[in-house]
């Protein structure tokens, strides 16, 4: 301030445009084909943001409780169990999260996106508001329940239906239907043995989830609509061809039972844990392995002066979901605590979904066009 003034700084003007008006420059050159997609809070009916106990020390433990005990998707591939007592938990978001309380799958989707570290997930149950950063951060997701079920309260009235419905936008529904010239059924979803020898007539709710959750692990679409995806909930493209959507949603559905850890592949460890001690979590840190020609960077992740795990990609290692880094925060979490057995093998799990979802990510990109 002392060297320059008015007359001698070079100012940028800025276009400002309704309803954001940035005091930054904006690079906004995709709009229109960005603005051609559809909006992820215009297809899902309602969503909520995730519970907030106000009491995460007495309400959240990695045991179950004697009374209202829930499964409860705490942090990614960290799953605890919360004391779902709606006189407890001060925001429960019961009206919707009830739905979560069945069977169900949920689309975690940040309102805004940390530039490079996006936080989409999924969940099959009642989630906490930070499940992928905290609000602060803008990483902090909100959960959109695939299916909805009816109220179970009182008795059914003539003509109710006892069965969930999806929680889609059918006036979006029937343009995808339109432009690919299939049809939309509620409780059918297609794997990928039905076409391989030719493309389905149909598709379904979870087909289409699996469709959305592939093009937001596209690289090129974070990259393309970075700008958009720091502002809003993000628009995703209408599938241009059956190959295409089909295609991306095979992929968007290995990433989902990846994250879930419900894939085989999970199985298949990549690591290893080969000395023995304590097990107990000091201070958690990442030391590389000399390099091997034709093989990714991997490297040993200490737990403790003695103990660590081997071979661990360092891309699965610094890899972001929202603000987090799955890796190091689930170890650290647990900091002063013996790893059991079962923690040992879930961690390795956990760095196999991380490392495929990186190789995924970037096939993605092959088959979808933005």
């Amino acid at each position: 301030m002392n060297e320059n003034s008015l007359e001698s700084i070079e100012w940028k003007e800025l276009d400002l445009e309704e309803p954001n008006y940035f005091f930054v420059k904006k690079d906004f050159d995709e709009i229109d084909n960005y603005d051609k997609g559809f909006k992820c809070s215009d297809l899902f009916n309602i969503y909520t943001s995730g519970i907030k106990t106000h009491d995460d020390k007495n309400l959240i433990s990695s045991e179950k409780f004697l009374e209202h005990n829930e499964v409860y998707y705490y942090r990614p591939f960290d799953i605890q169990n919360i004391n779902y007592d709606l006189k407890k938990v001060v925001r429960h978001r019961f009206s919707i999260m009830r739905n979560m309380l069945k069977e169900n799958l949920g689309l975690l989707l940040p309102r805004q996106a940390v530039t490079g570290q996006f936080g989409f997930f999924v969940t099959k149950g009642l989630t906490d508001i930070n499940f992928t950063g905290t609000a602060g951060q803008f990483g902090a997701g909100l959960t959109f329940p695939l299916y909805l079920y009816p109220e179970t309260s009182g008795q059914l009235s003539i003509g109710e239906s006892q069965n969930r419905v999806p929680n889609l936008n059918m006036d979006i529904v029937n343009q995808i239907t339109k432009h690919l010239d299939i049809n939309f059924e509620p409780e059918r979803n297609v794997i990928l043995e039905e076409y391989l020898e030719g493309l389905p007539w149909y598709f379904g709710p979870l087909d289409l989830l699996d469709y959305i959750y592939g093009v937001l692990h596209s690289p090129n679409y974070r990259e393309k609509y970075k700008e958009f995806l720091k502002i809003d909930f993000p628009r995703v493209p209408f599938p241009k061809s059956k190959i295409m959507f089909f295609r991306v949603k095979d992929y968007g559905g290995k990433l989902r039972a990846l994250h879930l850890l419900e894939s085989p592949e999970v199985e298949n460890y990549i690591t290893q844990y080969p000395v023995d001690g304590d097990n107990v979590v000091e201070k958690p840190t990442f030391a590389n392995l000399p390099p091997s020609k034709g093989v990714r960077e991997v490297g040993r992740v200490y737990i403790n002066p003695t103990q660590y795990f081997d071979k661990v990609p360092k891309i699965a290692w610094e890899f972001y979901i929202g603000s987090y880094q799955p890796a190091q925060k689930w170890l650290k979490d647990r900091k002063g605590r013996a790893l059991s057995f079962e923690d040992i093998l879930h961690y390795q799990k956990m760095i196999v979904a991380l490392t495929k979802t990186a190789d995924l990510m970037v096939k993605i990109d092959r088959v979808l066009e933005v």
